[in-house]
């Protein structure tokens, strides 16, 4: 455990440390391409989602051996998801969409997408299948099946899952303050804390599972959502057509 705390705490701080790094720190880029931004986000992220393994090298002496993929609560899973989307789609579109709320969003999403050289619809639903499909993969592989795995073996479910899933939901904070700037305590703060009920409900799934899998389907389909959402604030700002 003396090898395995400060390690944990890294783990539960670095993604927040990363996100202000890159987000904030070197943004300002006045909506161009900015490269020092985008190596920072791909070594920054490379970086992330290798920490598992190096852990597990490092107190461990051993990597993991990938097992069979799981299906069991799958459904459980998707029917979360699906009322979680129903509730976005219906506070979005019918109370939020065209707000006071969103004003200057759309075109901040946009600055951000011009940083990173994603100014197409074609880019656009690239960025979407990655962070909906394989993104989310990475953050259940490293938010559940490693800091809240590890947390687990020293504490009781409800601590450990309590702790991973605000550590889960930190780094939201960052891109919501900036995407919702004047809002952090009517829109930012609720909205975070909705992630992390979010990480919390995908950590009760891997206590019952022992696996990725369901959360990742849950994680997914909400993912898709938000990008969905994201796609209707950005046309008219960097996107034209239906």
């Amino acid at each position: 455990m003396k090898r395995e705390g400060p390690a944990l705490f890294f783990a539960l701080v670095y993604p927040t440390l990363l996100a202000w790094f890159y987000f904030l720190l070197l943004a300002g880029g006045g909506g161009k391409p900015n490269p020092v931004q985008q190596a920072a986000y791909g070594a920054g992220k490379g970086l992330q989602f290798a920490v598992p393994l190096l852990f597990l090298w490092w107190c461990d002496g051993c990597l993991p051996r990938p097992g069979w993929p799981r299906f069991d609560r799958l459904t459980v899973a998707a029917g979360f998801s699906l009322l979680v989307l129903g509730g976005m789609f219906v506070l979005y579109f019918g109370a939020l969409r065209g707000s006071s709320l969103f004003t200057g969003t759309p075109e901040r999403i946009a600055e951000k997408l011009r940083e990173f050289n994603l100014t197409t619809l074609p880019a656009y639903v690239g960025l979407s299948a990655f962070l909906s499909i394989l993104h989310s993969f990475l953050e259940e592989y490293y938010w559940r099946w490693f800091v809240f795995g590890r947390l687990r073996m020293h504490l009781s479910f409800g601590p450990a899952a309590a702790l991973s899933s605000l550590a889960f939901m930190s780094h939201h904070v960052i891109v919501l303050s900036v995407y919702l700037p004047g809002y952090f305590w009517t829109a930012v703060l609720p909205l975070s804390l909705c992630i992390a009920a979010g990480g919390f409900f995908w950590a009760w799934l891997y206590e019952q599972t022992r696996s990725i899998w369901a959360a990742w389907l849950s994680h997914l389909l909400i993912d898709a959502g938000i990008l969905v959402i994201g796609y209707d604030l950005l046309r008219g700002s960097l996107f034209t057509g239906p």
